[in-house]
């Protein structure tokens, strides 16, 4: 054949080299400028013709490379000009990557799809197309980090939406809202879309959009710091779940069925529930497995240190949180690094690997500075006060006090967040080496009230033991007495045997 013949002299020239054995090989230039070369030398028009010729080839003759590697496809419809033939090849592309957890790549190819669309004349199919894209993309942007974008995508797709007069995209829009401003702490305007979501399934009888909107809300509450509410919400919602639909998304870019339980467990851990979180834990583990999607697994395993951690079992939580980084780092997440990232410096720090705590506090909070200035601030708070929880056991008082402050500058609107730095930050202030009484009364007080009306028995107690501390301090030993027997009986009622020992420790001073 011609074909072989010319591939031959190529090949034997040095221009080209060959992979494989005819007729599977490939072919390859030896230098992108050679390649550069012979590409100019083409017409246009002769270039989208032979773009075209290739593509079409490539979909009758080696349908497996369709189904493997959609994007080579994709390219050459594009270069051939025909947008509309390359557009689902470009979307296949990306949700084959997203399932394989390349979020940057899968987040280049919806978004070659959508300005691929951009170019058509529009039509009803455009525009479903147009909403359709930007919700599969909206997950990805969400594990990248970038939930300015994230939110900007979900609203070009409501105007979409409302011109198809179609109100079940719309309550999905209304849903995954919710997400975008949670994740900018917009509590008040999260909590709005995801009712008019409920709203919009209640109406249309749409148990998808009802579980999507609910499961959205029960991360709203919990952010907010109403884990009751947030408890109730996901038991529920768990309960309606069909249960051939335990591994479905709805496009939340992990299943309800893990989604929810993660809520749930880091709520009932808050309540000091902790026998109910750890059964929550295993079936949500067990589930998160089959996954094999980093993003998913490492989410499951974040949910379950926080656990750990509130109730102090340090070991636990950091076997859970290396394992958590090892997946965040493979899936590329760049807000599930920063989160688990920082969350391991607290445990390696009481397990007394004070080298490793250091290391990954410098490599965690400048990742946590980036969320925040790319516009991602709920929960930030927990994770600063993460590291400064390090630094109090590692001694370093004025960086607990910085992270600290640093935590409550985050928790506006985050009622349980804000406790948690408060209290921090009552530690830092009746460190031994330099004891403000004063400061330290004041921050535990405030942290009280709130714990206290959020149901918080884990941070009441702790509040209580630091007031403990503070009245023996003064020397105010009845006073001391009672919170120090506050704190004792609930430690010893909720299981938190490393806590009960540093309260059964200051009862003996």
């Amino acid at each position: 054949m011609d074909l072989d013949a010319s591939l031959a002299r190529l090949t034997a020239s040095g221009l080209v080299s060959r992979r494989g054995t005819p007729p599977e090989a490939a072919y390859v230039f030896k230098h992108a400028l050679v390649q550069d070369a012979a590409y100019g030398t083409l017409l246009k028009s002769a270039r989208q013709q032979l773009h075209a010729s290739i593509a079409e080839a490539q979909v009758e003759r080696f349908p497996a490379m369709a189904d493997s590697q959609p994007e080579v496809i994709a390219h050459h419809f594009t270069e051939a000009g025909l947008a509309s033939e390359a557009i689902g090849y470009w979307r296949r592309a990306g949700q084959m990557a997203a399932t394989r957890s390349a979020g940057q790549e899968a987040a280049t190819f919806f978004e070659r799809a959508l300005d691929l669309l951009k170019t058509l004349p529009e039509s009803q199919s455009t525009l479903e197309q147009g909403c359709d894209l930007r919700l599969e993309l909206r997950p990805i942007l969400l594990e990248l980090g970038r939930s300015s974008q994230m939110l900007e995508s979900l609203h070009e797709a409501d105007v979409l939406a409302e011109r198809l007069s179609d109100d079940r995209r719309r309550g999905l829009i209304c849903g995954f809202m919710t997400v975008g401003h949670s994740f900018r702490a917009e509590l008040d305007e999260a909590l709005a879309a995801g009712t008019r979501a409920l709203e919009i399934a209640g109406r249309l009888d749409d148990l998808k959009t009802r579980i999507v909107a609910t499961s959205l809300l029960v991360q709203v509450h919990y952010i907010r710091g109403d884990y009751d509410r947030s408890a109730e919400l996901a038991t529920g919602n768990l309960a309606a779940l069909p249960a051939d639909w335990v591994y479905e998304t709805f496009g939340l870019g992990g299943p309800s069925s893990i989604w929810d339980r993660g809520c749930l467990i880091q709520s009932l851990a808050e309540l000091g529930r902790f026998s109910e979180a750890a059964k929550h834990e295993a079936e949500m583990i067990r589930l998160a497995e089959p996954t094999q999607r980093a993003f998913i697994i490492s989410l499951a395993l974040h949910s379950a240190s926080v656990l750990h951690l509130t109730k102090g079992d340090w070991a636990e939580a950091l076997a859970r949180i290396e394992r958590s980084i090892a997946m965040a780092r493979t899936g590329n997440s760049g807000f599930y690094l920063a989160w688990v990232l920082a969350s391991s410096v607290w445990p390696l720090a009481q397990l007394g690997e004070a080298s490793e705590a250091l290391k990954r506090l410098a490599e965690s909070e400048p990742l946590l500075d980036r969320l925040a200035a790319n516009g991602t601030r709920a929960s930030l708070c927990w994770f600063y006060g993460s590291l400064g929880r390090a630094c109090m056991a590692l001694g370093r008082r004025d960086e607990a006090r910085r992270l600290g402050n640093r935590a409550l500058e985050f928790s506006l609107s985050q009622l349980g967040y804000a406790a948690h730095a408060l209290h921090l930050l009552g530690d830092a202030a009746t460190h031994p080496e330099q004891f403000d009484v004063e400061a330290g009364e004041g921050h535990y007080r405030q942290a009280l009230a709130a714990a206290e009306r959020l149901g918080m028995r884990p941070l009441v107690a702790h509040c209580h033991l630091g007031l403990g501390r503070v009245c023996l301090h003064r020397g105010q030993r009845d006073q001391a007495s009672y919170h120090l027997a506050a704190a004792t009986t609930t430690y010893r009622e909720t299981g938190m045997a490393y806590w009960l020992a540093q309260a059964e420790a200051q009862m003996c001073k």
